[in-house]
C-alpha cells in the first residue's frame, strides 16, 4: 500500500430499513427515485454506465464499478477534486435490509469533502427512508 492510499479517508454509514431489498435496491437504481433522496442522475444498474449526478451546487460524474442485483452497487464518485468511489451493501435482515454505504478515497487536504459527506450521507439516508415509506 502506497503512503497516499494509507492517507486516504473513508465514510461509512449505516442504517436499518423496514423493507425488503427488492424495494430499497429500486430505490437506488432508478433515476426517478434517486432524484427524490440523493440528487438528479440518469443511474443505471449496468457495469460500466456513466451518468453524472446534479445539484445546485455542481455535479459529480459516475461510473458504475460493481453490480450484484439487491446486494451491491458501486460507483465512482469524481467531482470537485474529489476522486472517490461509493459502495451500497444491502443484507436482507428478518426485519427488512441493512444497507451499509462507504464512500473511499478523500485525501488529507479534502478535509471540506469529508466533513461535507459526513454530515451529508446521514440526511440523505433519512430522506431515502422517508422515500421507502411512500412507495410500493
Amino acid at each position: 500500500m502506497t503512503e497516499a492510499a494509507a492517507a486516504t479517508r473513508t465514510i461509512v454509514v449505516e442504517r436499518e430499513f423496514a423493507h425488503p431489498p427488492e424495494k430499497v435496491w429500486r430505490a437506488l437504481t432508478r433515476p426517478e427515485l434517486v432524484a427524490e433522496w440523493l440528487m438528479a442522475g440518469d443511474v443505471a444498474p449496468t457495469l460500466g454506465h456513466r451518468f453524472a449526478f446534479g445539484a445546485d451546487w455542481g455535479h459529480v460524474d459516475c461510473e458504475v464499478v460493481e453490480v450484484e442485483p439487491e446486494r451491491t452497487l458501486a460507483y465512482s464518485w469524481d467531482g470537485m477534486g474529489l476522486e472517490s468511489t461509493v459502495t451500497w451493501t444491502l443484507t436482507p435482515t428478518a426485519a427488512g435490509t441493512h444497507l451499509r454505504m462507504e464512500q473511499t478515497g478523500f485525501q488529507p487536504d479534502q478535509k471540506l469533502a469529508y466533513h461535507g459527506a459526513k454530515a451529508g450521507w446521514p440526511r440523505f439516508l433519512g430522506a431515502l427512508d422517508d422515500l421507502l415509506a411512500r412507495i410500493d
